[in-house]
């Protein structure tokens, strides 16, 4: 029986042992705590939650319900012990942390074709060496030792410690008669969307801006972090004027509604290839989620801005997963086909979709020992679009997502309704999951766990 080795029993690892064992497979998995225990975790159990308790929702409507009905769909264990475990929340989804991780650490030790290793994986050589096949789930706080040398297989440039993101905002709500298209210095080029500020806009801005609350970082990445990358706050509180010689810079600009360079000038970046989503440019922030919401609208032509990532600072180990992983999440396109990455380290932001990319990890490498064709999910899925987004080389300067449908395919027809939209992007998800499974017996999908407490 080939055997596979899962580096990492938090959520993405588990449910990648889980789906192997399942199919026949003998799963390792090797999990370093308690022998090294990381800032934030507290016991030795496995896909122990150590931020918030809470999945988010369970409407299916929203991008985080439908991709639950999926992940319920594809027979995920983790979900299933999230569901058994489930605490009053309301429309989300939040469990009893020590019920769900015991759950799960008791399922994967039992299992006959888990073997259980509690030890610290220091380095990839030995794993390349062999050509083992191996899936590594180490999560945003990969001990040292292993990032060093991830860190010397992947290339320096292609692994960061830091998650220094600026929020990513709908193409849908922008008033495009406030933006104008163009690239600095070109007015011939459209790459980027434009906010023109005029000096009391930009003064407003700033006022605001400086006094906006914060979000208290830990010790452990306060000080590295700010070293590495400072917030839009902090260069803003070095003088009023910083900004429109840094990331509001408008020189290179022409706003064609005036004939003038404005005084300063947001800039919005396209995010995908379908430009269904935009970056702010330099907006890299520690302020909290409502504060951002606040002052960032006051830019002109977001003034109805829908966030689909909120700007965010924290340690957050992750590799450049676009131009390293293919489509089953494995290395092939750097000559490692055996190796693949699930969970946060692929940049796949949060607890759902470590369990998305978990499962898609193990489908990938099941496929490939079995001689099957690689399982690709419908760009029309919830999962299908947020790996699509995370594997494709044409998305640059990549930062973690979580799942959301700014990130989906365009629908045929647009609908201006914001709920009916949503309510269309999951029926059509729904029905291409349907299809992708039923075309693909050969991948032996495990029954849907606990589907019917998912309601449309």
């Amino acid at each position: 029986m080939q055997r596979v080795t899962v580096i990492g029993a938090g959520i993405a690892g588990s449910e990648a042992a889980w789906q192997l064992a399942e199919r026949g497979i003998a799963v390792r998995l090797i999990e370093m705590r308690p022998l090294r225990q990381t800032p934030v975790h507290d016991s030795d159990r496995f896909a122990e939650l150590v931020c918030s308790n809470s999945l988010k929702s369970i409407d299916t409507k929203t991008a985080a319900g439908a991709l639950k009905r999926e992940l319920a769909r594809l027979g995920s264990v983790v979900l299933h012990a999230a569901l058994a475990a489930r605490v009053p929340a309301g429309s989300a989804l939040a469990v009893d942390r020590g019920i769900f991780s015991r759950a799960i650490t008791a399922q994967l030790s039992s299992h006959t074709n888990i073997e259980v290793v509690r030890g610290e994986v220091e380095s990839l050589d030995g794993i390349i060496e062999s050509k083992e096949l191996c899936i590594l789930a180490t999560g945003p706080l990969t001990s040292a030792s292993l990032a060093e040398s991830i860190q010397g297989v992947l290339g320096k440039e292609n692994l960061a410690f830091f998650d220094a993101a600026a929020p990513i905002i709908s193409a849908e709500p922008l008033d495009r008669d406030r933006l104008f298209a163009q690239s600095r210095y070109s007015s011939d080029e459209k790459d980027y969307l434009n906010a023109a500020m005029d000096r009391e806009t930009y003064e407003d801005f700033i006022t605001q801006l400086i006094v906006a609350q914060r979000i208290v970082l830990k010790d452990f990445e306060s000080h590295d972090l700010f070293q590495a990358c400072q917030p839009l706050e902090e260069i803003a509180r070095k003088g009023r004027d910083a900004l429109r010689f840094g990331a509001l810079k408008p020189v290179g600009l022409i706003d064609p509604r005036t004939d003038r360079r404005p005084w300063a000038a947001v800039q919005l970046r396209a995010e995908n290839t379908d430009r269904t989503a935009y970056n702010l440019v330099g907006f890299q922030t520690n302020l909290t989620f409502a504060a951002q919401q606040q002052v960032f609208r006051m830019i002109p032509g977001l003034e109805r801005a829908e966030f689909l990532r909120y700007g965010v600072m924290h340690r957050n180990t992750f590799i450049n997963s676009p131009q390293l992983l293919d489509s089953s999440l494995s290395l092939s396109r750097i000559g490692l086909p055996t190796i693949r990455f699930a969970g946060q380290i692929t940049g796949t932001e949060g607890y759902v979709e470590a369990i998305g990319s978990g499962l898609m990890a193990a489908l990938g490498t099941y496929a490939q020992i079995k001689g099957l064709p690689e399982p690709v999910l419908p760009q029309q899925t919830l999962l299908g679009s947020l790996l699509r987004y995370a594997t494709d080389p044409n998305t640059l300067d990549y930062q973690p997502m979580h799942v959301n449908y700014g990130i989906m395919m365009p629908l045929e027809q647009p609908i201006r309704s914001k709920q009916q939209r949503y309510l269309a992007y999951s029926q059509r998800a729904r029905q291409a999951l349907d299809d992708f499974i039923d075309d693909r017996p050969d991948l032996r999908f495990l029954p849907p766990y606990s589907l019917p407490l998912i309601q449309d």
